[in-house]
């Protein structure tokens, strides 16, 4: 069975409480995501994964009144926390979604449910036209796919740090002992260079104004429509360039 994880907490290092800090309508981003996920209806378990760090239960209750289902995990092995908790929920692909990410694209993330569902490989991400996984970049639009073997066989391989704090970099570093499908974004959203992941308080201050904006003037929640608009403001743009600069991934 195939299920989405997201993964999120409040000891953010760069941004302290940023799940919960009033982002639109006075609710945090986890909670402003939730809804836009159960919004699209995708018929298919959701799973908020978070640590056991009494901190972390505000989370917990706000999953909890979204009708979302929970997973507390270990807070610094990120990658045995989501096998864990795709094991307890018996899933056997995961798509992961980082909780950073407000303006997912439900659309495409729709796409990567379907394909990801029919296809036996162990990873299927979005990639620039580079091959780099969009995981590892600052846009803030796209998930990626999983099969919780390949989360366990990473385990497995490696003890490394890196590799449990950052759940699935193992694999697209050893591309050649696993089995990858990347679908590219396209090149126009790309050469925009937009940075709606949010990591630092630049970010989310930005990103905070860009969301009121997108809902006011009705902007259709997809990846190259809010990419279009944005990059019409060359405010907001020198802010992300800037961030882009200081938090190179």
């Amino acid at each position: 069975m195939i299920g989405i994880i997201i993964q999120a907490r409040l000891g953010s290092t760069r941004l302290p409480q940023k799940m919960v800090i009033p982002f639109y309508d006075q609710k945090g981003i986890l909670e402003v995501l939730l809804e836009r996920i159960n919004g699209f209806n995708f018929k298919i378990p959701v799973i908020l994964a978070t640590t056991t760090n009494s901190n972390d239960k505000t989370l917990v209750k706000i999953a909890n009144q979204k009708g979302v289902e929970t997973y507390c995990g270990s807070e610094e092995n990120v990658l045995n926390r989501f096998i864990d908790a795709a094991e307890h929920y018996k899933l056997s692909k995961v798509v992961r979604i980082c909780a950073d990410n407000p303006f997912l694209d439900m659309n495409a993330l729709q796409y990567l449910i379907g394909a990801f569902d029919k296809i036996d490989v162990d990873y299927w991400c979005y990639v620039k036209q580079d091959n780099t996984p969009t995981i590892k970049t600052h846009f803030g639009f796209w998930a990626e796919g999983v099969r919780t073997e390949t989360l366990n066989r990473i385990a497995e391989l490696t003890d490394e740090k890196l590799y449990k704090e950052h759940v699935t970099n193992y694999i697209y570093l050893h591309p050649g002992i696993f089995s990858i499908l990347n679908n590219p974004i396209p090149k126009n959203i790309e050469d925009k260079n937009i940075r709606l992941t949010i990591d630092t308080s630049a970010d989310f201050e930005n990103a905070r104004i860009i969301y009121a904006e997108v809902i006011r003037q009705q902007i259709p929640f997809k990846a190259e429509s809010i990419s279009n608009f944005v990059s019409l403001n060359s405010n907001w743009m020198k802010i992300m360039q800037k961030e882009i600069n200081n938090n190179i991934k």
